[in-house]
C-alpha cells in the first residue's frame, strides 16, 4: 500500500512546526532565565561600584616624618583591603582648600593648620561596618595616625539597603526560575503527549521502558541544547544592544561572566528537558491504552463546547 504524497507532506511539515515550536517556546523561556542571570550580574556589579566608592581618610599628626609616610604607603600597598589610595600633602590640601571655600586659612592663621593625609578606597568585599571597624582600629593604633574618618552612616545605610536589594532580586530571580521550569515542562508534556499512542504502541509489543523512553529523551535534550543556543545568542544581541545603543555596560564582559550564563541557560535547557520527558513518557507508559481513548475524546468534548 503506497502512501500518499500530500499526507505524508503534511505529516512532515506538521512534525516540523511542531518542532519548530517546541524550540521556540523553550528558548524564549531559557531566555527569560539568561535575563535573570544578566539581571544579578548586574546588579552585583552595581553594588561593587557603590562599594568601592567608600572612602577612608588616614589624617596624619602634625609631626611625622618622611619615613612615616613611606612607612604608611608600604602597609596600604601590601593591605588587602585597599584598592588604591593617594597620598595628599598638607601643601596640597590647603590648594584644594582653597579652591573649594575661596579662603586661604593661612592669611589669618599665619600658619597651614592642615596635615598630611591618605584617602584610600576599600576593596568591595571589605566595604561594610564590621570590616571598616577592624581596619579603622588597626589604622587608629599607629603611633603617626592623628585619626581615621569615614562616613560612618552612609556605611551603615549601605549595609542595609544593600543587603534588602540583594534578597529581593534573589526572591524574584527564584520567582522567575519556578516560573520558567513549569513552562518548559509543559511544553515538554504536549511535546510528548502528540506521541502517546506511539508509546503505547511500543509497550504493546514488548519494548522496554527505556527503549521506549530513551528516543524522546534524547530528541528533547537536543531541543534543550539548540535552544539554550539560540537563547544565548539573543542574550549576546540585547547585551550587544544595550552596550552600543543605549549606551549602558550592563557587567564587564570576562570569560567567568559569560560562561556563568552560558552554564545556567544550558544546564536548565538540558536538566529540564531530560525530567520533563522522564515523567511525561513514564505518566503514558503506565497507562492504559482505553485512558488515552478517555483523554482524547475528553479534549475533543472540550473542543466542541468551547466552539
Amino acid at each position: 500500500m503506497r502512501t500518499c504524497p500530500f499526507l505524508l507532506t503534511m505529516k512532515r511539515r506538521s512534525l516540523f512546526n511542531m518542532y519548530f515550536t517546541t524550540t521556540v517556546s523553550v528558548a524564549l523561556v531559557l531566555f527569560l532565565v539568561g535575563l535573570e542571570c544578566l539581571v544579578l550580574l548586574s546588579a552585583h556589579e552595581l553594588m561593587r561600584q557603590v562599594k568601592e566608592n567608600v572612602v577612608l581618610s588616614i589624617v596624619l599628626k602634625e609631626d611625622n616624618t618622611t619615613d612615616e609616610v613611606d612607612r604608611t604607603k608600604r602597609l596600604l600597598n601590601a593591605a588587602p583591603y585597599v584598592l588604591d589610595y593617594r597620598f595628599i600633602s598638607r601643601e596640597e590640601a590647603l590648594q584644594e582648600h582653597i579652591t573649594n571655600l575661596g579662603e586661604d586659612p593661612t592669611a589669618f592663621l599665619g600658619y597651614n593648620p592642615l596635615t598630611d593625609a591618605f584617602e584610600v578606597r576599600l576593596q568591595a568585599k571589605y566595604a561594610h561596618s564590621d570590616s571598616i571597624a577592624q581596619i579603622e582600629k588597626g589604622l587608629q593604633a599607629m603611633p603617626y595616625v592623628e585619626k581615621v574618618i569615614y562616613q560612618k552612616d552612609v556605611v551603615k545605610v549601605l549595609d542595609n539597603n544593600l543587603n534588602e536589594i540583594a534578597l529581593i532580586l534573589l526572591a524574584i530571580a527564584l520567582a522567575l526560575l519556578i516560573i520558567a521550569l513549569v513552562l518548559i515542562s509543559n511544553t515538554i508534556q504536549l511535546q510528548v503527549y502528540s506521541k502517546r499512542f506511539l508509546i503505547n504502541t511500543m509497550r504493546l509489543v514488548g519494548a522496554t521502558p527505556w527503549v521506549i523512553k530513551w528516543p524522546l529523551i534524547r530528541r528533547n535534550i537536543g531541543i534543550g541544547i539548540e535552544a539554550a543556543i539560540l537563547a544565548l545568542l539573543m542574550l549576546a544581541a540585547t547585551y550587544y544592544y544595550c552596550q552600543t545603543r543605549l549606551g549602558i555596560t550592563l557587567f564587564p564582559l570576562i570569560w567567568q561572566n559569560i560562561a556563568f550564563i552560558s552554564v545556567i541557560v544550558l544546564a536548565t535547557g538540558i536538566v529540564i528537558t531530560f525530567f520533563a520527558s522522564l515523567a511525561a513518557t513514564n505518566r503514558y507508559i503506565r497507562m492504559k491504552t482505553s485512558k488515552m481513548y478517555e483523554i482524547q475524546s475528553s479534549k475533543m468534548q472540550c473542543y466542541l463546547d468551547c466552539h
